[in-house]
């Protein structure tokens, strides 16, 4: 059931939750700190929709799954980024900014993404609020839920493995996940809200598939896919060989056998 009050509300929580990381950013001259907030927009949306709705299982089952994706997204992230300074995409964004990107950075990066999470949360209003009892969509959301937890979560340990060894600098991970599809990690993050959808659709909630739909645009073509390798053969020069033989998001064999 769609409820505007929660909705509203949701957007003021996480609208000040990102004024409150904006500011932080201001001092440490680093913006790149919202990737690690983004996560957590999405948890604070759901205990919003939780404070509007009825405790009843599909909304125990919603939140659980949005505070384990959230924690483990957010803390990896930060975790991954801990005194490395703000990342090259951002600095980028910086410098096409110039001047006053202080001020700028408050809706060009904090403000779009708080309003991203918050439109992207539709399922979870839908899921947690709605009041039909659970079905087989639910159980088939759960299982493609688990399916994009799994790709999301080992394929960044297994980047962050593999970049911990100083004899891979520059070069191109190929193996485990990463051998089947370039972004396991954001072929994860797909597979994650088409399962909070599934569980939304079943309780009624059809009409917050624009989120799921949305979240698919940008991983495929703005903030995902496309940012990540506009550039990155000019950083990784095995690339785009790489590119040649291993599906660019959904998995599947490689093209030309063995990695060389």
């Amino acid at each position: 059931m769609f409820n505007m009050d929660s909705w509203l509300l949701a957007l003021a929580a996480v609208v000040i939750f990102g004024t409150a990381g904006w500011i932080v950013s201001l001092a440490r001259r680093d913006v790149s700190i919202v990737d690690s907030m983004w996560s957590i927009m999405f948890l604070i949306a759901a205990i919003v929709y939780v404070y509007f709705g009825d405790i009843g299982p599909r909304a125990t089952l919603v939140m659980l799954l949005v505070a384990i994706w959230s924690v483990r997204l957010a803390g990896y992230i930060t975790w991954r980024n801990w005194g490395e300074g703000e990342d090259y995409r951002y600095q980028n964004i910086r410098r096409n900014n110039a001047p006053n990107f202080a001020l700028k950075s408050f809706y060009i990066v904090f403000g779009l993404q708080a309003v991203l999470a918050w439109f992207i949360s539709l399922p979870l209003m839908a899921a947690i609020s709605g009041t039909r009892p659970i079905g087989i969509l639910d159980l088939l959301g759960v299982v493609v839920w688990i399916i994009g937890f799994v790709f999301e979560s080992i394929g960044d340990l297994q980047l962050a493995q593999f970049k911990a060894n100083p004899e891979n600098k520059g070069k191109v991970l190929q193996s485990g996940l990463w051998s089947i599809t370039r972004h396991p990690n954001y072929f994860g993050n797909f597979c994650i809200w088409w399962g909070f959808y599934l569980v939304a659709l079943s309780a009624g909630g059809w009409w917050s598939i624009a989120s799921p739909l949305l979240m698919t645009f940008l991983l495929l073509k703005v903030s995902g896919v496309a940012m990540l390798e506009k550039d990155i053969g000019e950083r990784r020069p095995g690339y785009g060989e790489y590119i040649a033989r291993t599906n660019a998001f959904f998995p599947g064999p490689q093209r030309n056998g063995e990695i060389q």
